[in-house]
């Protein structure tokens, strides 16, 4: 025990004398929070709209006021045909276009029926499914209101209306830093846990020091985790640190219990330092641990459910990601902070993280070679 506690001194001394690491420690996570939550949403907020109107009638006119009086559509109206408006789709200058064909007002008074077409760019498919979700439910209350104004009544209620009293849970404002904030903090403590630990190592290579320690009596166990508890330390601290960023500039309250939060966290953190320290001992510069680990970090990231549901990927991805840390470990963030989920609710979550991080970390003791 006092060989790794002074392995233990000999690292932090180490860290905080290097002034590459230091910004990286505490300037890294507070920037990425501040640009990521804010920067990483599929919100729209911002839909150019084409307009081609060749009905030019009163009803016609109403109805692009209604998209008009949306803050986030942009209207470019104007436009006398299809074929301007196909160009600025083509271009990227329009999102979706509206075509308004002649004598709609005429078929909706004679015949009570009147078609519109809407063409959107789909490039993107879930900006498409919003813009065309937004556009149909506008269509839809312009509608009732023309059906309630013709037909002379108060209000238009249909004969067999069903009511929706709608609740949202655990976001009730849906609001998208809220379900962001934690999904990024997930990211950055793999990030400190990953990159960190494995560029300390191999840094020690780099410099020749490393040759001091092997010549020494230390065990392979002890110098592994000698390595491991300073930045064990460090990404509870940057975790620490993100949730009070977010509950100061999100306004992100933690429904859960802290305890378990960060319970959760610290196995976590043993898979993503193990596995760093594990691609250290493969690697001999800084380079290559970051080229590797970058790798690692593209897959667990875009498989762990920050940006796409895990279960709307493929049978066999979600096979895959019963060994990605990340997947596990971002459920756990959201659940706790979001829905204030349990201990035991996520009792299976904690023994997937325990046996990957007993995994990652041997393979490191392992595969390291103390050698004079």
């Amino acid at each position: 025990m006092r060989t790794i506690l002074y392995i233990l001194q000999k690292e932090f001394r180490q860290i905080f004398r290097n002034k590459t690491m230091l910004p990286m420690i505490f300037g890294m996570p507070l920037l990425q929070l501040l640009i990521l939550v804010f920067a990483a949403t599929f919100e729209m907020k911002s839909i150019d709209m084409v307009v081609v109107d060749k009905d030019l009638s009163e009803t016609s006119r109403e109805l692009v006021a209604k998209f008009d009086a949306i803050p986030f559509y942009n209207l470019e109206l104007a436009v006398p045909d299809e074929t301007i408006g196909e160009d600025m789709l083509l271009s990227g200058d329009a999102d979706v276009i509206l075509v308004i064909p002649p004598n709609m007002e005429r078929n909706l008074v004679r015949d009570d029926e009147a078609q519109l077409q809407l063409l959107i760019d789909a490039i993107d498919g879930n900006s498409a499914q919003l813009i065309y979700s937004y556009s149909s439910r506008i269509i839809g209350n312009f509608n009732q209101h023309l059906i309630a104004e013709w037909k002379g009544l108060p209000e238009f209620t249909p004969p067999t209306e069903v009511q929706i009293s709608e609740s949202y849970w655990y976001n009730p404002e849906l609001d998208y830093h809220w379900f962001m904030a934690p999904g990024i903090l997930a990211v950055l403590v793999t990030v400190i846990g990953m990159f960190l630990s494995g560029m300390n190592l191999v840094r020690e290579k780099e410099i020749g020091t490393i040759e001091q320690l092997n010549v020494t009596p230390i065990k392979k166990y002890q110098f592994i985790i000698g390595k491991l508890v300073p930045f064990w330390v460090i990404a509870l601290f940057d975790l620490s640190f993100g949730l009070f960023i977010a509950w100061m500039v999100f306004d992100l309250e933690i429904v859960g219990n802290l305890l378990v939060l960060f319970a959760f966290a610290s196995v976590f953190l043993l898979g993503a330092l193990g596995l760093g320290l594990f691609i250290s001992t493969v690697s001999d510069t800084q380079q290559q641990v970051m080229l590797i680990s970058f790798f690692f970090m593209m897959v667990f990231i875009m498989m762990g459910g920050i940006f796409t549901p895990v279960e709307s990927m493929p049978h066999w991805a979600q096979v895959l990601d019963r060994a990605n840390p990340m997947y596990y470990f971002m459920k756990i963030m959201r659940h706790v902070v979001l829905k204030g989920s349990g201990f035991f609710d996520l009792i299976e979550e904690f023994i997937s993280l325990l046996i990957l991080g007993l995994t990652f970390l041997s393979l490191a003791i392992w595969r390291y070679r103390k050698t004079s």
